[in-house]
C-alpha cells in the first residue's frame, strides 16, 4: 500500500500537531506502509522537515517553492492539478491541517486533532479559524477516512461535522521514545512544577501562575498569540521552546507536571510526563479524560486554589501517582497507532 503523507506541519518548529504527524508517519512506516512524505516547502521548511524525518526510511517529495504556505492554500482551493501529477500513483493520500490537495483516485484520508477553531474561535488565531474551517468542511464532504486522536474528538467530528461513525477512526498518540524515567534530570537550583504549552489563551497558564505553591514554576513553550501571561515574577523560570531531549530532562527533574489547558484534542504532554516519571495534575475538562485516565489528579481550570491543593497533593502522593502513570502510559504505543492507520486505510479501500 503506497501512502502519500502530507508532512507540511513539520516545516515549522514542532508542537503537538507536528509531534503527532511525525509519530504517525514513523509508525505507519514501521507497520509496513510504503510512505511518501510530501509537502511544498520553503528552504527553511525543508531543513526542518529533513531534521524531523532524520534517518527514517521513507521516500521524500519536498519541492522548495517561494511562498510555500500561499502555494499550499491556492492548490487546496483550486483543486487542480491532482496530486498524482506530482507524486505518481498512490493508494492513499493523507492530508494535514494545512492543506487538502486534490487527487484522482485512491483512499482520501486526514487527521482531525480537535475542533477548537469551530467550538471556541476566541481561543484560536483568526488565520487558524479560516484555514481549519475550510479543511473541516472539505474533509467532512470528501474524506473516506478521518483519523481522530481520541474518542472525544471523534464524537465532536461526528456531531459537529455530520461525519458518519464508519468514516471516523481512532489513532491515539504516544510519547516519543526519549521520554523515560531513565536519564539525566534537570536541576534548576530549587524544586519546581513544570508546565508545557505554547503561550496562548487556550493553554490557560494564568491559573497555575495564580496558584499558591512553594515550588518554582518552570514554563516551557514558545510565545504564541494573544495576551501573554506575565512571567516576570520571582518564582517563574521561563525556558521557552526546547527540544525533546531537554524536555525529557526537565520532566524528570520536576516535582509535579501541571497541564491547565481549557481544551485539548488529546494532550500528549500528559503522557510524556507520566512516561518520564513525574506526577501529573491536569485540567478537569473532559477532553483530557483519555490522556489522564485514573493516573492524574484533576483540577478546575478556573480555580487557582484547587490547583494549589492538587499540586500539594501530587507531591505527597508522588510514588503512587508515578506508578499509576507508568501503568497508564503503557497502554499507548506508536506501533498500535501505525496499525490503526493502516487498518483504517484498508477498511476504506474495501468499501470503494
Amino acid at each position: 500500500m503506497r501512502i502519500a503523507f502530507d508532512v507540511s506541519p513539520l516545516s515549522h518548529p514542532r508542537t503537538g500537531v507536528g509531534n503527532f504527524v511525525l509519530g504517525s508517519l514513523r509508525a505507519i512506516a514501521a507497520a509496513g506502509g510504503d510512505v511518501v512524505a510530501f509537502a511544498p516547502v520553503s528552504v527553511r521548511g525543508k531543513r526542518l522537515v529533513e531534521e524531523a524525518l532524520g534517518d527514517l526510511d521513507v521516500e521524500r517529495r519536498l519541492p522548495i517553492l517561494p511562498f510555500a504556505h500561499a502555494w499550499r492554500t491556492a492548490w487546496s482551493r483550486a483543486q487542480h492539478p491532482v496530486a498524482e501529477r506530482w507524486l505518481g500513483r498512490f493508494d492513499v493520500l493523507h492530508f494535514s491541517d494545512w492543506m487538502y490537495p486534490p487527487q484522482g483516485g485512491g483512499v482520501r484520508a486526514t487527521t482531525v486533532h480537535d475542533l477548537v477553531p469551530l467550538l471556541h474561535p476566541e481561543w484560536t488565531h483568526g488565520r487558524t479559524v479560516r484555514m481549519h474551517g475550510a479543511k473541516y468542511c472539505h474533509a467532512a464532504r470528501t474524506a473516506h477516512v478521518i483519523v481522530c486522536n481520541s474518542e472525544f474528538t471523534a464524537r465532536d467530528v461526528q456531531k459537529l461535522l455530520g461525519v458518519e461513525p464508519e468514516r471516523t477512526f481512532i489513532g491515539y498518540p504516544a510519547p516519543a521514545d526519549g521520554f523515560t524515567r531513565e536519564g539525566e534530570r534537570a536541576d534548576l537550583g530549587r524544586p519546581y512544577v513544570i508546565t508545557v504549552a505554547t503561550l496562548e489563551p487556550r493553554k490557560n497558564l494564568d491559573v497555575v501562575l495564580a496558584a499558591e505553591t512553594e515550588l518554582a514554576i518552570a514554563v516551557v513553550g514558545a510565545a504564541g498569540w494573544g495576551p501573554q501571561p506575565k512571567l516576570d515574577r520571582p518564582n517563574v523560570v521561563r525556558l521557552g521552546y526546547v527540544d525533546d531531549d531537554e524536555l525529557a530532562r526537565l520532566y524528570r527533574g520536576a516535582d509535579v507536571f501541571a497541564f491547565p489547558s481549557r481544551f485539548e484534542g488529546f494532550g500528549i504532554p500528559v503522557l510524556e510526563a507520566m512516561a518520564s516519571g513525574v506526577p501529573v495534575v491536569a485540567s478537569s475538562h473532559p477532553s483530557l479524560d483519555e490522556a489522564a485516565g485514573d493516573a492524574a489528579l484533576r483540577a478546575d481550570p478556573d480555580d487557582p486554589a484547587e490547583w494549589s491543593e492538587r499540586i500539594r497533593e501530587a507531591r505527597e502522593r508522588r510514588d503512587e501517582l508515578v506508578a499509576r502513570g507508568f501503568e497508564h502510559v503503557a497502554r499507548f504505543s506508536w506501533r498500535a497507532t501505525g496499525e490503526a492507520f493502516l487498518a483504517a486505510y484498508r477498511t476504506a479501500a474495501a468499501r470503494m
